[in-house]
């Protein structure tokens, strides 16, 4: 893959803790990234929140766009702690946010982060869209298409893939290796929200989930070793 942008979950940052930015699962994390970026794959990042802000749980009995505001606020946060692990790892990376926050990042123009993935700069993305009521994983998905990346991975905590039933509760849940897009908004399956899956589709963006905790996985995936669930419209739902 010549360029990917990697959909990084908050409670992912959060490590065992559950809460707030743990240093050892950031810096996992951006060594797996900083060894990419030496390979030659340009690396984008967007970061959710959910380590630090839950619109629907702590944003309860406000005004909904308010709870979703707070929450880009929060995704911001953790772009600039990833940054710094990054940064620690050796690689060059650029926070931008859909928000104005010029003191801690630059304001996301297009044509500026295709510029810093061409230098070789990691670009994380925070603020979310910029508006209320669209999740991270749109973000994502439009963020990709924006800059022509080749995949969206979907880095996940402890699952390694798309089951048909939650295999935490069910032990005979099974894994699929590849699923169609059809398939994942019509089984409603728990990967992206059916905006992102849409906005995917719509474009032909392949979507890879993995477990991002499984050591050398990111390296093996951008190799192009068969890891985790492929999503596309190239493909049948077939099981593991």
């Amino acid at each position: 893959m010549r360029r990917v942008l990697i959909k990084l979950s908050g409670e992912f940052l959060a490590g065992e803790r559950g809460f707030g930015v743990a240093p050892d699962a950031t810096r996992a994390l951006a060594r797996e990234i900083a060894a990419a970026q030496a390979a030659g794959v340009q690396v984008a990042v967007v970061v959710g929140a959910g380590n630090f802000w839950r619109g629907a749980q702590q944003g309860t009995g406000m005004d909904p766009a308010t709870a979703d505001y707070v929450g880009m606020l929060a995704t911001v946060m953790n772009a600039v702690a990833f940054q710094d692990a990054l940064e620690q790892a050796g690689t060059d990376t650029r926070v931008m946010s859909a928000i104005s926050i010029q003191e801690v990042a630059e304001p996301y123009i297009r044509r500026r982060a295709l510029r810093h993935l061409e230098k070789g700069r990691v670009v994380i993305f925070g603020g979310g869209t910029g508006n209320p009521f669209f999740t991270t994983d749109t973000a994502a998905a439009l963020r990709a298409l924006e800059i022509d990346a080749d995949a969206v991975l979907m880095a996940k905590n402890k699952v390694d893939g798309v089951y048909d039933a939650d295999p935490n509760v069910e032990p005979d849940a099974r894994r699929y290796a590849t699923l169609s897009y059809l398939d994942v908004l019509n089984g409603e399956l728990k990967v992206m929200d059916a905006t992102a899956i849409s906005l995917c589709m719509g474009r032909d963006m392949p979507v890879h989930v993995f477990d991002v905790f499984e050591e050398g996985a990111l390296q093996r995936l951008l190799a192009g070793e068969a890891i985790g669930t492929r999503i596309a419209a190239d493909v049948e739902t077939q099981y593991a």
